[in-house]
């Protein structure tokens, strides 16, 4: 992999504070154009080899590892999607939201304060997080629309986008009905994603693909590709509730499915892998594919996150270890 650039030490460039601010287009959409879904295809088996040969061939070490490390930190929407979330909970992950790595380790390493990349909850803690992250900068994202399963009435799902957004999330995660792409109703899947959008407003969408649920590599890149051209800000791979969550060869059709509708139209997508990413080596391999697919623009904030709760801790703790060359047991890098 390439090193990041360097100006004096690799760290100094990891950190969200000292990257230059940029500002991308908001998706407009586009008319649904069912001879370019049609045309979509999935070589499975390349794929699957591609994805393979990336762990292997994609490393970093020593500085730059703790510098990616850091850059990791700053793309994560550190998340709780659990039935006993309690307000407290919600708190204590924005505050560590807010430090997401201990002062003495900074200190260390010569980094500058780092902040996550945003908090995920459900509707109902949106007040809590949205309160207990002020002044912090950090965004709030809301799961919505009848998470995980999407399958509760549709002017529900509807309406829940707005409560959420009224009640101060700035992104929303929703999940699309999976059966419009099991069946190849793209008119429907199209249709639902764009009122999804324009209920959102102002505030950021991913869409949820569950691409555990959808059978097959062609159903992802054709769901990602309808998704994009309805208004979709984000596509996400998962709810992180399925069986299979993010995978490899999942990330790379849906990361050329973005290349492919950015040549076409001059959007950029984001793009969220979520569910099972657990280890801070696996996040670097994620961070490889994206900058080998679609270039250092997708190793910021605005274009790429990572769903996940327990990362975070590893990923303290490897920097811990470049810190003092020690590892240290996991309960001391507490998430929240």
């Amino acid at each position: 992999m390439t090193q990041p650039q360097t100006a004096t030490h690799p760290l100094h460039t990891a950190t969200a504070s000292q990257l230059p601010q940029l500002h991308e287009a908001r998706n407009a959409g586009m008319p649904l154009d069912l001879d370019w879904v049609a045309r979509v295809q999935a070589n499975t088996s390349a794929i699957e080899r591609r994805a393979a040969t990336l762990p292997g061939r994609r490393t970093v070490k020593k500085a730059h590892q703790a510098a990616w490390l850091a850059r990791a930190i700053t793309l994560i929407d550190l998340t709780t999607l659990s039935g006993d979330d309690t307000e407290g909970r919600v708190r204590r992950l924005c505050a560590k939201a807010r430090q997401p790595v201990r002062a003495d380790i900074l200190e260390a390493l010569g980094l500058p304060p780092l902040t996550t990349g945003a908090v995920c909850v459900y509707h109902e803690m949106v007040p809590a997080a949205v309160d207990a992250l002020e002044g912090s900068g950090i965004p709030v994202a809301a799961v919505s629309t009848g998470f995980p399963a999407g399958l509760s009435p549709y002017h529900l799902r509807v309406k829940e986008i707005g409560e959420s957004v009224a009640a101060g999330a700035k992104e929303i995660d929703i999940v699309i009905s999976r059966r419009h792409v099991l069946t190849g109703d793209w008119q429907a899947l199209y249709d639902e994603m764009a009122e999804f959008r324009a209920a959102c407003g102002e505030a950021h969408v991913k869409a949820i693909l569950a691409t555990g649920e959808l059978g097959t590599l062609r159903n992802v890149a054709r769901a990602s590709l309808v998704c994009m051209m309805a208004g979709a800000d984000f596509i996400k791979t998962s709810t992180g509730k399925e069986s299979v969550n993010a995978t490899l060869p999942v990330t790379l059709t849906m990361v050329r499915a973005i290349r492919a509708y950015e040549a076409a139209t001059g959007f950029k997508i984001g793009y969220k892998p979520a569910g099972g990413i657990s280890k801070a080596k696996d996040a670097l391999v994620y961070m490889a594919m994206m900058k080998e697919e679609l270039g250092d623009r997708w190793l910021r904030p605005d274009l790429f996150r990572f769903g996940a709760s327990s990362l975070l801790g590893d990923i303290e703790r490897q920097l811990e270890h470049h810190a003092t060359g020690a590892y240290s047991a996991s309960y001391r890098h507490p998430v929240g």
